[in-house]
């Protein structure tokens, strides 16, 4: 069995995630502006629709786990496959991946163990996440700078969501793209049109995310109450 050592400690892979809360939402945007974004990767964006890639955010509580408790929060978009034919549509969707551009977290360990094991663009931030009340809400600070109030209210739940279909994500770092064997495991999922309603702050990140036309209506939401995940050893693409 693969492992890695992180501040003197043994992570064994796959890497599993036993109890997590998700919140998600999937925005149209230019798929011109998104490749721009994404170009560094060598990947191409999928299209939904002619001209439209899928900016996806994310706040995520990892309450167990083999990285220990943590916040995250995640900007990425859905991506083909290198290699793959370039339909658009269906076709695109069904084959795509998840490229992830930028994931603050707020613990030291995930992020020594998220860069150095698979890649992933983790950086420290302050996440605030309050997931008690009816709206799940993230308040995201970095360098003393707001980056985005993101509130998500839950949708209608969704029948047959506790197997969901494996997927790629990829990661890029030190002039690397990478792919990341990825499942989840969905417990007490909920889905709704729209549903998200975002204020963007000053930082950067923000800046970016305003020249993808955000904040503007999503196209759906996703909430998860309990998810497990697995996270497989990473392969150079």
């Amino acid at each position: 069995m693969a492992s890695h050592l992180i501040q003197g400690r043994t992570v064994d892979m796959p890497v599993r995630v036993r109890d997590a809360e998700i919140c998600s939402a999937f925005y149209p945007v230019r798929a011109d502006a998104a490749r721009a974004v994404i170009a560094y990767s060598g990947l191409d964006v999928a299209e939904a629709l002619p001209g439209k890639a899928v900016c996806m955010l994310l706040f995520v509580d990892y309450r167990d786990g083999d990285l220990d408790t943590y916040h995250e929060f995640g900007m990425a978009f859905l991506v083909r496959p290198p290699g793959s034919s370039g339909a658009k549509g269906l076709a695109d969707l069904r084959q795509a991946g998840i490229f992830v551009h930028w994931l603050p977290v707020d613990q030291r360990f995930t992020l020594d163990a998220g860069r150095s094991i698979w890649g992933f663009p983790k950086e420290l931030a302050d996440i605030e996440l309050r997931l008690g009340s009816p709206y799940k809400r993230c308040i995201l600070r970095k360098d003393d700078r707001l980056v985005l109030d993101m509130l998500i209210k839950p949708g209608v739940p969704v029948p047959g969501a506790a197997a969901m279909t494996p997927m790629d994500a990829y990661t890029h770092q030190d002039g690397v793209t990478r792919r990341v064997p990825w499942s989840v495991r969905a417990h007490g999922a909920k889905m709704r049109p729209s549903g998200a309603l975002i204020r963007l702050g000053n930082h950067p990140v923000a800046k970016e995310l305003s020249e993808l036309g955000l904040p503007k209506r999503a196209m759906f939401t996703t909430t998860v109450s309990r998810a497990a995940m697995t996270f497989g050893a990473a392969v150079e693409v």
